[in-house]
């Protein structure tokens, strides 16, 4: 039997699912060296707060199930951030949530944009709900707001937004993100994504609870996957007016954040020791780690997360892969991100000082050799 034929003798996917490339995660493992440096996710090099992890520890009754509207988690992160509980829903990470934006508000014949390196999710997310995705170009790898608005069709349902943005680090001020939101049709939901919020330092920046707090088109989602320290929960959230909350509580599952993770949350938030101290060491290393790669000779993207955005010389015979090859074999983890168009570029996430040195050490080596 020929292939076309077996495929006509078994069950398809909708159109759009096999147009899908799977997420590939950030690298868990070295091919040698001999200690471990995984800078390749963007995970805290702190660690989670030690009341966080005592409040996981301390979970019990695992027979039952867990409050289905994480109605104490929500409450600590309306407390914390000056917001109404109501119009929070918590999720399995934000990757979740985005992607129930998308199934909410996305079908076949739809549309929705982001930027040219944007987060690799949106585009799954639209696929997966049958959308078509739109992709504005960036100028030095910062979001365009000129050139998404002037993408935007009777078609465009939502824009995703990330800011500051996955991987390149770069952000735009709130005063653009107004004029983004000002620019599009009111039936366009902007989705403000500001996983990265926590390490943002600058007068200009907002993470968007403004306008999800205001306007009738905008949500925010926000995660405990990074300054919290933890990623290995899954847990994000989601704020934006009292129509979308209603609309995406109708297709979330029933049981979508475990006990667990609510409990280690509701510490985490309200530890705002712990995330000054995760501020602190990012402030330190961030500027630190640009500086030393560039006195390399190599290219940092100017970011205001807690990871770089490395670039190695085009027509060079210094290449991405062949960094990361070198790292790799001693020990040191970092991105390879091809998949967002950026073949000859690493992303470094901020490690403990010994990593940040170490990264910096074995890249002079790779550049001398």
């Amino acid at each position: 039997m020929t292939a076309p034929d077996r495929a006509a003798n078994r069950p398809v996917p909708r159109p759009g699912i096999l147009e899908i490339a799977p997420y590939i995660p950030g690298r868990s493992k070295s091919t040698g060296g001999a200690k471990l440096h995984k800078l390749s996710s963007n995970e805290t090099p702190l660690g989670p707060s030690p009341r966080a992890l005592e409040a996981y520890r301390a979970t019990t009754s695992l027979e039952r199930y867990p409050d289905g509207s994480s109605a104490d988690l929500r409450a600590a992160i309306a407390r914390v951030h000056g917001l109404n509980a109501d119009r929070i829903i918590c999720g399995n990470g934000s990757d979740e949530l985005l992607e129930l934006v998308a199934r909410a508000y996305i079908g076949p014949g739809d549309e929705a944009i982001y930027s040219e390196y944007g987060f690799l999710v949106y585009k799954i997310a639209i696929l997966a709900a049958g959308g078509t995705p739109v992709v504005a170009p960036e100028k030095d790898h910062t979001t365009d707001v000129d050139a998404i608005l002037a993408r935007v069709t009777d078609r465009t349902k939502v824009v995703f937004l990330a800011n500051p943005n996955n991987p390149t680090g770069t952000y735009i001020p709130f005063d653009e993100v107004k004029r983004l939101q000002a620019g599009l049709p009111p039936q366009v939901l902007l989705v403000l994504d500001a996983a990265y919020a926590e390490y943002v330092r600058r007068n200009d920046y907002e993470a968007g609870v403004e306008l999800a707090a205001t306007a009738e088109n905008v949500v925010m989602t926000r995660t405990f996957s990074k300054i919290y320290g933890l990623a290995a929960l899954r847990l994000g959230w989601i704020y934006g007016p009292e129509h979308v909350i209603d609309a995406l509580n109708r297709i979330r599952g029933p049981f979508n954040v475990n006990s667990a993770a609510m409990a280690a949350g509701i510490a985490a938030v309200e530890d705002r020791g712990f995330v000054e101290d995760a501020v602190r060491h990012n402030e330190t290393w961030l500027p630190r780690v640009t500086e030393e790669i560039e006195a390399l000779g190599l290219k940092v993207t100017p970011s205001v997360g807690n990871f770089v955005l490395i670039h190695f010389p085009e027509g060079g015979g210094k290449t991405a892969a062949d960094a990361d090859a070198y790292l790799s074999a001693r020990g040191c983890v970092l991105r390879q991100v091809g998949a967002y168009g950026l073949p000859n570029a690493l992303r470094m996430s901020i490690g403990t000082e010994e990593a940040n040195r170490d990264v910096v050490a074995v890249l002079k080596d790779f550049l001398a050799t």
